[in-house]
Parts: structure tokens; C-alpha cells; sequence
């Protein structure tokens, strides 16, 4: 990735909590726990995975320069959001979590010197990936789950209105 490429990622990553946040204006509250068909998530479920997926983001950019090499750690998604009770778990904290590491890592990698962006580490599903594989999925993150919850609000529209939605069509199954 060029110089200018990467500062274009890092844009996009840094102004995720503003797109999430803008986002979420267009969600009622009311609809946060509304899930379209049974394998797949609510927006409320959604918010808690993305701050799980920050919090292993937030290690995972540190590994990068501080343990090069090293393995990182992988999870399940889909185990984590029914182990750790998503639907009883603070949307606001989780959103606020999300900020904070965001913010924290945003100032981390503006600093990192060119060199840092090829080290490696060794993520157990996806092979040897280097910081600018780390951002290009990290900046691509917000944005497909953004997509994920209008579908949810556009199958909770359709049933508001006494049809039945099309689950297929709410774009993923739980997370994939």
C-alpha cells in the first residue's frame, strides 16, 4: 500500500465512530433487539460485536509493534455474542468502549513510522498479515456492519407494515 493509500484508510478508519454514530440516528431504539430471522443478529447484537471486535483490534495493532511474528489471537463471533449475553449488555457503554479504543488507535498508528506497516503476525485462520492488512480490515469493519443494520431496519420496516420480510435479504447470518 502507497503512502497516500494508507493515509486514505487511515481517514476511514478514524471517522468510524462518526459514521456509526450517524448511522445509528436512522435505527428507533425501539428496533435495536428486533432480529430478522433466527440465525440472524439484531442491531443491539451487531453493537456489542464491534466493540469485541475493537477490543481484539485494539491488541492486534499492538502486536504489530510491539511482538512482530507473534500469533494473535482468533474468536468466535457467534459463540462470544451468545456466551457473553449481548442482549443484556449496555448499547451506550459498548458504543463508548468503541470510541475510546478507536480514538486510542487512530493516535497509535498516525505515529507509526513507514517501516511498521509490513511487520507480520500470524493470525490462526487467516495466515501472516501485515499492519496494512490489519487497516484495510479494520477500515472496511464499520461500514459493512453500517450495511448489515439498514437491511435489519429495512426488514423491520417491511414487518411494520404487515408483510413478511425476506431474511435472506438482511445480509448476513449472525456474522460470517
Amino acid at each position: 500500500m502507497t503512502p497516500a493509500e494508507r493515509k486514505q484508510k487511515i481517514d476511514s478508519y478514524a471517522s468510524a465512530t462518526d459514521q456509526l454514530a450517524q448511522a445509528l440516528k436512522g435505527f428507533p431504539r425501539q428496533m435495536w433487539q428486533y432480529k430478522p430471522g433466527p440465525d440472524r443478529w439484531s442491531i443491539h447484537e451487531v453493537l456489542l460485536h464491534i466493540v469485541d471486535s475493537e477490543a481484539n483490534s485494539y491488541i492486534r495493532c499492538r502486536c504489530f509493534l510491539a511482538e512482530p511474528g507473534k500469533s494473535i489471537m482468533a474468536y468466535d463471533e457467534n459463540r462470544w455474542a451468545a456466551s457473553l449475553h449481548y442482549h443484556e449488555q449496555s448499547t451506550d457503554e459498548a458504543l463508548e468502549l468503541f470510541r475510546l479504543l478507536r480514538q486510542m488507535s487512530v493516535r497509535l498508528i498516525t505515529s507509526f513510522p513507514e517501516d511498521v506497516w509490513s511487520s507480520k503476525v500470524l493470525h490462526p485462520e487467516s495466515g501472516s498479515m501485515t499492519l496494512d492488512d490489519w487497516l484495510i480490515t479494520y477500515s472496511n469493519h464499520i461500514p459493512e456492519h453500517i450495511r448489515q443494520m439498514q437491511a435489519t431496519w429495512k426488514a423491520w420496516t417491511v414487518e411494520q407494515e404487515g408483510q413478511h420480510p425476506d431474511p435472506e435479504r438482511s445480509l448476513f447470518r449472525a456474522l460470517e
